[in-house]
This record gives structure tokens, C-alpha cells and sequence, in this order.
């Protein structure tokens, strides 16, 4: 048996952890400079606030239906998550991490020692609000896929109060009926308007589909779903998240880049977020991109490229972020005023196959990367930072609706009065 353990709204849900008196309100959360909706717990969709729409095409309605509005917290919700992660990592002995708020747990080889699986789901549950403050929904089933089927009836059918175990085949078929195809893990929008053409509208009609169908009218990937729908496991850790191909960090700015030194920290600081991501999984770069452009509803929109390709592929941050300083020379035009940035790995290979060269002149510093990585994951992301990144970052993102970092930053300390 497999579970995923899912957190509720999970950035909503993390702003009321040190804000009990929002708990029970409507709350979004917005994008970088306050832009969109990416997230909004179930009283704000109840009130009528729609996901990824702009906010300031819906700021009066949310100030009419009292909705909280927030810029994101990533110090918090990063430092909450790992917190979270800690405590369910404690209720299975295999564990795997598959995003800021979902888990999977592997119970394949302590299945028979648990007595009853809804009750230690719902032991978790009680575990993670009581240590976190976070609500969670726990599915569990025989797949990877049955899991996730499983968390979303958790949440979304009544009566199972945030835990769901597929355990037999009726419970199992009996919540497929009731789940759009759409929303199975694995099926796109695009897959899911070809299966609607051959009469294929739930999770149950998917199921039934005959294996070999699946795979010579689609692909290899649909038919490990059918496998999975119907109690074969097909999926594993491995394949539950693939390495990517290719790593982007890019942003618009809160002001306006107009100076060569500003479009270099920019390019530094982007930099130092996708190597991090690149070493994270492992990976090593073998060419980069550094692009810059003005906003495409400028009088003159202007956009620049500038490719590198390294003589050695590198995760180093200090290797890429002195590449990246470089190309801001070839990206950098007087008059052009600089609105998006970015910088992209885009040709990568895995780390665990390098074929090391006695003759490289700078190898990567692996050691150093190891404690720079550890110290930002422990104190929170720039903890430590190059300093070709700045100082005084005034192009850096606007977050007007901050709320404190209560657990990353001294001054934003909780103070307790008794």
C-alpha cells in the first residue's frame, strides 16, 4: 500500500498557522509582484475568486467578499513544508518528497504491522495540525495512482473526513465513478478531449479501457495508468518525477532595470536559483542562456539572447554565476529599460555519470556546494548568497502584502506576552 499525504490550500493554509484569527476566512495568495491568483482557499473559491486570474482585475470583489489577499511568503512556505515533511516521514519507513505539500509513503513492507490503515491516516492528520498547524488529507491505495485518487476523495467526497483507503474493489471502483478523467494523475487536458471522443468521461470508463487499446492508441504512459487504475503498481519513486531536461529561473522585476551593474545582479541572483535546482536533482549544465527584455506593451519592445556553452558541464554556482555576469555584457543596451530576466540550463546530464578530466582547470567545488546547499535549506533560501547577486536588490520583485517570515527572519520572531 502506497500514500499521499497532501496538504490543504497549502500557502493559505501556512499564512494562518501564526494567524489563527484568519482561520475559517477567505484568503489568496498572490504571484510574484502581486500579480496573479495562484492560490485561494475553499471560503475565497466559495465567495467567487477564481485561480491564475489577474488581481487587479478582481480586487474589488475581494475587498467587497472581505477575501485576505497576500503576497507569497517562500521563506514560510518552504521552512512549514519541511516541517511537515519531518513529522510524515515519521508514519512509514520509505519516503518520498514529491512537492512543497505532497508525500508519498511506501507501506509495502510494514503493511502487515499496522492494524487498521484509516486510523493511523488519521493519526498523521492529528500529528501534522498538532506539531505544524497544517491541515492534511491522507489517501492511501495499492498504486501510486490509487493514492492520489484516493487523497482527492479525501478532500473533496464527503465522509471520509481527510482519509480515504482504497483497500477493496468496490470502494475503489465506486470513487472512480465519481472522478472526472481530467483529474487523474497523469491525464492532461489534451489527453482528456481525445478520451471524451471515445466516450471516456470518468476515472471508472479509463479503467475499463482494454490495456492494449490504451497503449497503441496513445502511449506507454496511459497504459501504466490503466495498470495502475485497475491495482498493478507500474510506478515507482523513479518514474513518479523525472529529472528535467531543462531548468528555468526567470522573473519580472519590481522596477525597471536601466544600469548595467543591476542587470548583472539580476542575472547572478537567477543564476544562483537554477543551479541550486540543477544540483538539487543532481544534474550538471552543459549550456546556459541569458535572456533580457523590456515588456512587450513598451513602444519599442526589445529582447536579447546570449548563449554560453561550457568547456566541462557544472552545477557550481560560482562557475555559472560568473558566466552569467559575462553575457549581462552582450544582453546590456543604453535606452532600453529591462522588465523580465531570466536564465535557463538548458542541455543537462546527470551528475552521477561525469566523466571526470584530469586537465579542467576549475572543477566544481562539490564540498562547498554541499554546505552552501545545507545552510539555505536550514536558515531559509539566501541565507548565503555570491555577492555578484547586490546588496540593495531594488529591481528585485514587489511583495506589498508580505506577511512577517516567522521562522526564517530574527526580527520576525513571534513574541509571546504572559
Amino acid at each position: 500500500m502506497f500514500a499521499l499525504v497532501d496538504a490543504n490550500s497549502f500557502y493559505c493554509s501556512a499564512e494562518q498557522v501564526f494567524r489563527p484569527e484568519w482561520r475559517g476566512k477567505p484568503i489568496i495568495v498572490l504571484s510574484n509582484n502581486d500579480g496573479c491568483i495562484v492560490a485561494a482557499n475553499r471560503q475565497a473559491k466559495d465567495a467567487g475568486i477564481p485561480k491564475f486570474k489577474p488581481y487587479f482585475k478582481i480586487k474589488a470583489l475581494c475587498e467587497q467578499q472581505g477575501v485576505i489577499a497576500l503576497s507569497s511568503n517562500y521563506e514560510l512556505y518552504a521552512d512549514l513544508s519541511a516541517k511537515m515533511m519531518d513529522v510524515v516521514g515519521r508514519f512509514a519507513p520509505e519516503q518520498h518528497i514529491y512537492s512543497i505539500d505532497e508525500s508519498f509513503l511506501s507501506f509495502q513492507r510494514s503493511y502487515p504491522a499496522i492494524p487498521c490503515l484509516r486510523e493511523h491516516g488519521a493519526k498523521l492528520r492529528r500529528a501534522v495540525w498538532k506539531e505544524c498547524r497544517l491541515p492534511v488529507c491522507v489517501g492511501m491505495g495499492s498504486t501510486l495512482t490509487l493514492a492520489k485518487i484516493a487523497n482527492h476523495a479525501a478532500k473533496k467526497i464527503r465522509g471520509y473526513n481527510g482519509v480515504c483507503v482504497l483497500d477493496n474493489d468496490s470502494e475503489r471502483l465506486q470513487v472512480l465513478a465519481q472522478l472526472k478523467v481530467d483529474e487523474v494523475w497523469g491525464i492532461g487536458r489534451k489527453l482528456s478531449k481525445q478520451l471524451a471522443f471515445m466516450g471516456i468521461e470518468t476515472a471508472l470508463d479509463l479503467a475499463k479501457l482494454p490495456v492494449g487499446i490504451a497503449r497503441k492508441d496513445f502511449n506507454v504512459e496511459v497504459e501504466r495508468t490503466v495498470r495502475e487504475l485497475n491495482g498493478q503498481p507500474c510506478k515507482s519513486w523513479d518514474t513518479a518525477r523525472a529529472d528535467k531536461k531543462q531548468i528555468y529561473s526567470t522573473r519580472s522585476v519590481g522596477e525597471r532595470i536601466t544600469e548595467l551593474s543591476a542587470l548583472q545582479q539580476a542575472l547572478s541572483k537567477h543564476a544562483g536559483i537554477a543551479s541550486q535546482k540543477a544540483r538539487k536533482q543532481g544534474s550538471l549544465c552543459k549550456i546556459m542562456v541569458c535572456f533580457a527584455a523590456s515588456s512587450p506593451f513598451d513602444d519599442n519592445p526589445a529582447s536579447f539572447r546570449a548563449i554560453h556553452k561550457f568547456p566541462y558541464p557544472t552545477s557550481d554556482v560560482t562557475q555559472i554565476t560568473k558566466v552569467a555576469t559575462q553575457l549581462a555584457n552582450d544582453l546590456f543596451q543604453d535606452g532600453v529599460r529591462f522588465y523580465k530576466i531570466g536564465v535557463g540550463l538548458i542541455d543537462l546530464v546527470d551528475g552521477r555519470y561525469e566523466q571526470q578530466d584530469l586537465f579542467n582547470p576549475a572543477p566544481s567545488n562539490d564540498k562547498l556546494m554541499d554546505v552552501f546547499d545545507h545552510l539555505n535549506q536550514k536558515y531559509g533560501r539566501d541565507t548565503l548568497f555570491l555577492g555578484a547577486q547586490g546588496i540593495d536588490k531594488k529591481w528585485e520583485m514587489h511583495r506589498n502584502m508580505l506577511t512577517p517570515q516567522y521562522t526564517t527572519k530574527w526580527l520576525d520572531l513571534p513574541q509571546v506576552r504572559c
